[in-house]
């Protein structure tokens, strides 16, 4: 269940480590439908025949934009920020330290490193978030992200 906080009570979070979220499967179409979004087809995300015999773990992996794209869809099952309107402020660092290969489930935890004031009342909340694949003990990406909440 998501934490729920109203804007101005997020710098009272400061430090917490909210997850795991629930798991959610990464599937070979929804890698075909980024690869199309993005012109991304190198065969290692789109060819499972060829992934089979090339690659050592025999399925295809997906982008690793992909994986962190998936964060705002991991992030509402974390914490559910009450706000008028909010910004994507972009990220600081994004490490993409292991695979997710097609078919396999991966969950987010979400540190809430920084809260920060913004013009017009927003708050600049800085989290770092760790994507992790089921049955792996490494992350396989681990971003710091940045949205802006207005009351």
């Amino acid at each position: 269940m998501a934490l729920i906080v109203d804007v101005k009570d997020l710098p009272k979070h400061v430090g917490e480590t909210l997850g795991p979220s629930p798991w959610l499967s990464v599937e070979q179409p929804t890698i075909d439908k980024f690869a199309d979004a993005t012109g991304d087809h190198q065969w290692i995300h789109v060819d499972p025949a060829r992934a089979k015999k090339e690659l050592p773990w025999g399925k295809t992996i997906a982008h690793g934009y992909l994986t962190l794209a998936l964060i705002p869809r991991l992030m509402r099952d974390l914490i559910e920020v009450r706000y008028r309107h909010a910004l994507n402020y972009g990220s600081n660092k994004v490490r993409f330290t292991g695979m997710v290969p097609s078919g396999s489930r991966i969950c987010m935890y979400q540190t809430i490193k920084a809260v920060d004031p913004e013009k017009n009342d927003g708050f600049r909340m800085t989290s770092e978030c760790k994507i992790m694949v089921e049955g792996h003990d490494r992350p396989a990406l681990i971003a710091e992200v940045m949205a802006i909440f207005f009351p």
